[in-house]
């Protein structure tokens, strides 16, 4: 079964930066797409950033800030997040969509931006 494991997350002071990883069980090969989402206390949950074969795209509160990739040897995908926000706060979701599009989620890692 495919498990996707966020790590990285934690208190940040504003303007400082932290790196969220997405562990995949299995090979991101399976996915066509991957992704990091955010929930923020009493919102919807919102897209952040993905990353496909045709390159990457960004939320505009986030764009010049963070940045996705990944690691094919390493089965992993990141979150680059620099210059962070107190408004970047959130809990911060990692997706990968299947090639039947069926969507794995992570279970989630908490990142909090102090001012």
């Amino acid at each position: 079964q495919v498990q996707l494991v966020e790590s990285g997350g934690g208190l940040a002071s504003a303007g400082g930066s932290l790196r969220l990883s997405c562990a995949v069980s299995g090979s991101i090969f399976d996915f066509t797409s991957m992704g990091w989402y955010r929930q923020a206390p009493g919102k919807q949950r919102e897209l952040v950033a993905t990353i496909t074969s045709g390159g990457t795209d960004y939320a505009d509160s986030v764009k010049g800030r963070f940045t996705i990739s990944r690691d094919f040897a390493k089965n992993t995908v990141y979150l680059q997040m620099n210059f962070l926000k107190p408004e970047d706060t959130a809990v911060y979701y990692c997706r990968g969509r299947g090639r039947l599009g069926h969507d794995y989620w992570g279970q989630g890692t908490q990142v909090t931006v102090s001012s």
